[in-house]
């Protein structure tokens, strides 16, 4: 299982949020360079960075703040967060983002997903966002009325290389991770689910590890991983 440590990017800050409310937003780290300069060194393998801005926005806003993050590592980073068309897609693979995130348009534009998946493969991967068992877009500020599996199923032979599920009721709350949807939602699908929301302890990763089934293919840190209820170390010698 590979982790994902998360850079939330506002305002050209580090900052985590609760149920994606920028209202919420308490800053932990005023260079984002600098944070994922320090991933690296606690020896993830990965960085999740979204520019909450730009996801409300449908435009980067924190563009500034990515580059400052591709320059300051060499590791994979997958980005999400506003990039609504192929320019935009090209222009950020172009400058060296491994995997761009795509979740509006994938609800809202699928064709621009699987031209994306065919001139890209392995390097687009499909955000699904839940709340209440919805879909929800435009940086958690509306919501569809379709739900995760419809949405994904979109993409099943696109050449999609992951689907990021996040459980935005859980999200930023440390309330655990909802490991039976996670679960349900990775053996409906072919595509390798990535689990997002609520992890609060490094028992949340044994346990998704643990589970019967299709295997997660990985799970973003959020707040548990900056307010020290979880280490580095403990959590990548879980997931391994």
């Amino acid at each position: 299982m590979i982790l994902y440590p998360a850079i939330d990017l506002k305002d050209g800050q580090c900052v985590r949020v609760l149920h994606g409310d920028l209202n919420t937003a308490t800053v932990f780290n005023t260079s984002p360079a600098d944070q994922a300069h320090r991933f690296v060194s606690d020896g993830f393998h990965w960085i999740h960075v979204i520019d909450l801005n730009g996801a409300v926005a449908g435009k980067a806003v924190n563009a500034e703040a990515v580059e400052a993050i591709l320059g300051a590592v060499s590791i994979p980073v997958q980005l999400g967060g506003g990039v609504r068309s192929l320019p935009e897609i090209e222009r950020w693979i172009e400058a060296g983002v491994s995997r761009v995130i795509l979740g509006t348009v994938a609800v809202r534009e699928p064709q621009i997903v699987r031209d994306a998946a065919k001139l890209y493969p392995e390097q687009i991967a499909v955000s699904v966002d839940v709340r209440k068992g919805k879909v929800a877009v435009q940086g958690w500020t509306e919501d569809s009325d379709l739900d995760a599996v419809t949405v994904a199923r979109r993409f099943e032979d696109a050449g999609v290389g992951a689907l990021i599920i996040t459980d935005i009721d859980r999200d930023g709350a440390l309330m655990g991770f909802n490991v039976e949807v996670f679960g349900a939602i990775a053996d409906a699908l072919a595509i390798p689910v990535i689990a997002a929301g609520g992890l609060a302890s490094v028992e949340d990763i044994v346990r998704l590890k643990a589970r019967k089934g299709t295997a997660i293919a990985g799970a973003v840190l959020g707040r548990a991983l900056y307010a020290g209820a979880i280490t580095p170390a403990e959590a990548l010698k879980a997931a391994a």
